[in-house]
């Protein structure tokens, strides 16, 4: 790794704060979009926040995920992921393991979901507004909806929500490597008992069929252990803090709202622009490790240098998005990384798209004068984890 230089820059430069991008790290990029950095953890590396040079070290083979294994690699996140999970790998392992898992998460394969979410969200409304007037919409929906959902599809029990969506909690901890280490260890405990029995009496949920296949073509249980382990941490966490964002910014920004109530058709959209314009991260993305020396934004990255891509501020480029500090639903196509680009392109992308919509749609219908039931500055936040989100979301109709 290059050695630290005097005046690098500790990475975060501030707090997170609700929904909104540092101040200080619009600042410092807008000057400097490839800056030298020291890491929570590991040490230093690059920061690079431009679309293109994001998309670049997103994509290009030259920055490696496989190389990023290990404590010693300089990063945002308290524990790495591990060597076992699909995240962590380059192709041809990687290309092995999403074969595997592809076909689930396919437009198609989606879309027939689509009445099943919406029996679901029904369901979760119904029960909401039987409760009277007033609801947390964390409680109520934005946590139950994705979490269902993404059981039902790997045929993990209902039952246990309440166990593993906990061990999702600790496992996506910023700060606390002994907290996020044991919950990986007793979700993949928990997994790997799932799929025992799935080798023994096969099932036709997603589990099932990944433990199942030929010889040739079966993964191990620590391959399946680590990607049961990151479909149901992203098809919960990373979702259901979306869905409660989107509503707080739709409710904090009326007038937003008020235009898809008008007209509907904005909806699908509208979904694109709030993915792009909400940072959904608390800080910047998995590390890559650069194989070779590579200009980028001007500056030489060295081969062995560890680089970290900040996708929130990469979506409001104005290189690439005009007039990008404001939600506009008639933007028309909308690039943006939210879902990361590449060969690690979200397997989930579509999965949470639908959902989105669904869950919008159905509030706006259903729950037209919906509206927050506190002040907006007295809302609380989830912090010290990886996704952003409102611990809380008090709304009434």
């Amino acid at each position: 790794m290059t050695a630290t230089g005097e005046g690098v820059r500790a990475y975060p430069f501030g707090p997170t704060h609700r929904l909104e991008l540092d101040s200080k790290l619009v600042e410092i990029c807008g000057e400097q979009p490839v800056l030298r950095v020291r890491l929570p953890f590991g040490g230093d590396g690059w920061l690079v926040t431009r679309h293109a040079d994001v998309r670049t070290v997103l994509a290009d083979p030259r920055f490696s995920r496989a190389a990023a294994v290990g404590d010693h690699v300089p990063r945002t996140v308290a524990v790495g992921l591990p060597r076992t999970s699909m995240l962590s790998m380059d192709p041809p392992d990687h290309s092995r393991l999403r074969r595997r898992v592809a076909h689930a998460f396919t437009v198609r394969r989606i879309e027939n979901l689509r009445p099943r979410i919406q029996e679901i969200v029904n369901d979760l409304l119904d029960t909401m507004i039987a409760s009277g007037e007033q609801a947390d919409l964390t409680t109520a929906l934005t946590w139950p909806l994705p979490i269902t959902v993404i059981c039902e599809m790997l045929g993990v029990p209902i039952a246990d929500r309440e166990r593993f969506t906990a061990w999702v909690d600790g496992l996506l901890m910023l700060s606390d490597p002994e907290q996020s280490a044991q919950a990986r260890e007793e979700l993949g405990d928990y997994l790997a008992g799932l799929i025992a029995l799935r080798r023994t009496t096969p099932t036709d949920d997603l589990l099932g069929e990944l433990a199942s296949g030929d010889q040739d073509d079966q993964l191990t249980e620590e391959e399946l252990v680590s990607l049961g382990i990151s479909l149901l941490s992203a098809g919960q966490e990373a979702t259901a803090n979306q869905i409660g964002n989107f509503v707080y910014t739709l409710l904090t920004q009326p007038d937003l709202w008020r235009q898809l109530k008008a007209d509907p058709s904005l909806l699908p959209g509208a979904v694109e622009e709030l993915f792009r314009f909400i940072p959904n991260s608390a800080t910047a993305g998995f590390t890559r490790i650069a194989k070779e020396d590579v200009e980028l934004g001007g500056q030489t990255i060295r081969a062995g240098d560890a680089v970290v891509s900040e996708l929130g501020l990469a979506n409001r480029d104005p290189e690439v998005f005009e007039r990008p500090e404001e939600i506009d639903f008639h933007r028309g196509q909308i690039p943006h990384v939210t879902f990361g680009y590449g060969i690690h392109h979200c397997l989930g992308a579509q999965l949470a798209r639908v959902e989105l919509r669904v869950a919008l749609e159905t509030l706006i219908n259903r729950l037209p004068d919906l509206r927050l039931a506190v002040p907006a500055d007295q809302l609380s936040w989830r912090t010290e984890r990886l996704i952003r989100g409102v611990a809380a979301l008090p709304v009434s109709w």
